[in-house]
């Protein structure tokens, strides 16, 4: 068969085999995934209602592969109730196959028991629901953002990943990272959806709690690797992580201190929660701790954990734009020039009220009558960057040894970076960019320094530091060795932390952390930088970037990265080794659980952390056990 003879080229192809080593890393062991395919036999799998496995199924070049007649539906030794799958698949031009779960044998065809989540080329299409639907029940529905359907699935002859969960609480169906549906089998909706459907009659089609994962036979060619599972508990959760946990806790940092002029509630009686999004100092030896809440105001106060008063050092909440409904907006940086002590000059990014979902960059210099006050009618625009929606700002800024200014800024929001921004360098979304603001460029509040990376090249910014960035939050610099960690948040899967380097791409749009990611995803190449460290979505959904630690107050943090994640609010400390570029330990650290805002440090280089809080008590330090 000719369609026979040019797919297994493809199989055989060397760039397409990238990765088709159908083992788990380290990594993914301890967090207990498993390999159900090893990819030189077909153990494990035998044919719906048979002992063994049709001979049309062939293991070609590392890959599961459907190639000739007499294969036949196959399915897994073992059965599954709660579990995540990951199967990439490589279908023939017009062909069909699918992908089927809890499939029980008491029916004569697997179909009647297990739901199917489609497996085709969509180019020429054999069926009107595309690959990665839920066949017959479910499939994506448009972005809140861009109102576009999304179709992630790669053409025939090229490798596609699934990642399907299925759990009673609530199952997912990922095609190439990009979120297709969430649904829970046996819901009032999910019934009535199967008794609409060609299902009905079956009596058993999604009844079962537990059974096969199946491939299908659709008489055409299709290839499957990397085949990776992750039992789940009962609740839904993977079974925790064995980790290593430090002798460390938290506390509540300076618990009396009342911020001047802030009430926890509107005159109607709306609650009003304290949002701390910057913890930082001046640098100039007066010990002082500079705080700024999202809605657009900074405070001072002495850095005592007695201290009972703060005074406002800025309010421009009259130009930052904040809402509960767009809280990625608002005043999201802050940084001290590094001769502040001399010219009392501090940078400040935040969204501008005026004109909707602008970001700002913002010098502001002191009160030469009030070390304590910044003069909100100083302020100089540095850079503007209009945003096309209101989530992925960055907005981090910070002053590297150098002395340039660096601000950190996401792709411009939505979902899946529909504009593209991560990867053009004609724009700033989706990069971080590095400028003097000691000195003016013609036409620029700004000039640029003459060793940025990009300086020159036809279609690029000069501006542009690094590339590559979906949401990058939060960066900051190693005070000791002047190393800028940043921590990119994911979309689908992927958390993860990366170390900054000079003209560095870090994959976004086409990687997720160390992943291929959507339609154009690649795997991993000399171009694009691979983060130093990773997890996944089963371990937290939204990383926190933290700093790494200087301080001397609590020696087991000592060199050690402080992150967190937002919505599990799990708090780890990583150990990097520089002379192997990898991390060398990461371990947990007991914190409150709460959903953790962003980091700072002190003059002393003591690390805080910032959560919402009513009460305006939320800012916390670590301590020893």
């Amino acid at each position: 068969m000719l369609r026979l003879s040019c797919f297994v080229c493809l199989l055989l192809s060397p760039v397409l085999a990238i990765g088709a080593d159908n083992t788990v890393t380290p990594s993914e062991a301890k967090s207990g995934w498993v390999s159900l395919f090893d990819g030189k036999t077909t153990t494990g799998w035998r044919n719906y209602k048979k002992d063994k496995i049709g001979d049309g199924w062939k293991v070609v070049d590392g890959a599961l592969t459907r190639a000739d007649k007499g294969a036949g539906d196959i399915i897994t030794a073992d059965q599954y109730d709660n579990f995540e799958l990951i199967i990439e698949y490589k279908i023939a031009p017009e062909g069909n196959s699918g992908i089927m779960f809890r499939v029980t044998e008491e029916d004569n065809s697997p179909w009647k028991t297990g739901p199917e989540i489609q497996v085709q080329d969509n180019v020429k299409p054999h069926d009107p629901q595309l690959a990665g639907w839920l066949y017959g029940l479910y499939q994506p529905k448009a972005d809140n953002f861009t109102k576009v359907v999304p179709d992630a699935t790669r053409p025939p002859g090229e490798w596609n990943q699934l990642y399907i969960r299925i759990t009673d609480q609530q199952s997912e169906i990922q095609m190439n990272g990009i979120i297709y549906e969430k649904f829970q089998i046996g819901s009032p909706d999910w019934n009535e959806r199967v008794a609409k459907s060609k299902f009905a009659k079956a009596p058993g089609f999604g009844k079962a709690k537990k059974g096969h994962i199946c491939l299908q036979d659709h008489g055409d060619l299709v290839a499957y690797r990397n085949i990776k599972l992750r039992p789940l508990n009962a609740n839904g959760l993977p079974p925790e992580v064995a980790e290593d946990a430090l002798p460390v806790t938290v506390e509540k940092a300076f618990p009396v201190l009342e911020w001047a002029n802030w009430k926890a509630e509107t005159d109607e009686g709306k609650n009003i929660p304290f949002r701390p999004i910057v913890l930082t100092h001046g640098g100039d030896g007066s010990n002082r701790v500079f705080v700024a809440s999202q809605q657009g105001v900074i405070y001072v106060f002495d850095n005592d954990q007695g201290v009972k008063s703060s005074k406002v050092f800025l309010d421009i909440s009259d130009r930052v734009a904040y809402s509960d409904s767009m809280n990625e907006e608002g005043l999201l940086g802050m940084a001290f020039h590094p001769k502040f002590k001399e010219n009392g000059e501090v940078i400040v990014s935040y969204t501008s009220k005026k004109v909707e979902h602008l970001s700002v960059v913002s010098k502001f210099t002191v009160s030469k009558d009030d070390k304590n006050k910044a003069d909100a009618a100083s302020e100089q625009e540095i850079l503007t960057l209009p945003q096309p929606y209101w989530n992925h700002n960055g907005g981090t800024v910070g002053f590297g040894k150098d002395g340039y200014l660096y601000v950190a800024f996401g792709d411009g929001g939505a979902g899946n970076d529909p504009h593209g921004n991560g990867q053009n360098l004609g724009v700033m979304l989706g990069k971080i960019v590095r400028v003097d603001v000691d000195h003016k460029d013609a036409g620029k509040n700004y000039a640029v320094p003459k060793d940025n990376p990009f300086c020159g090249k036809e279609g690029a910014l000069p501006e542009i530091y690094s590339y590559g960035w979906r949401n990058p939050w939060r960066m900051a610099f190693d005070s000791k060795t002047g190393d800028l960690w940043c921590a990119d948040v994911g979309q689908a899967m992927y958390e993860e932390i990366n170390i900054v380097t000079c003209g560095g791409n870090y994959g976004w749009s086409r990687r997720e952390g160390s992943h291929p990611f959507g339609k154009n995803g690649v795997d991993a190449n000399p171009e694009m930088i691979e983060p130093i460290y990773e997890y996944d979505h089963n371990v937290g959904k939204s990383i926190t970037g933290g700093t790494v630690y200087r301080g001397s107050r609590v020696p087991e943090l000592v060199g050690k990265y402080i992150y967190a994640d937002y919505v599990s609010g799990k708090v780890w400390a990583l150990t990097y080794d520089p002379a192997k570029k990898a991390p060398a330990h990461n371990a947990t650290i007991a914190g409150n659980g709460l959903p953790i805002l962003s980091f700072g440090e002190d003059e002393q280089g003591d690390v805080y952390f910032m959560v919402v809080a009513a009460d305006g008590h939320g800012i916390y330090r670590f301590a020893k056990k």
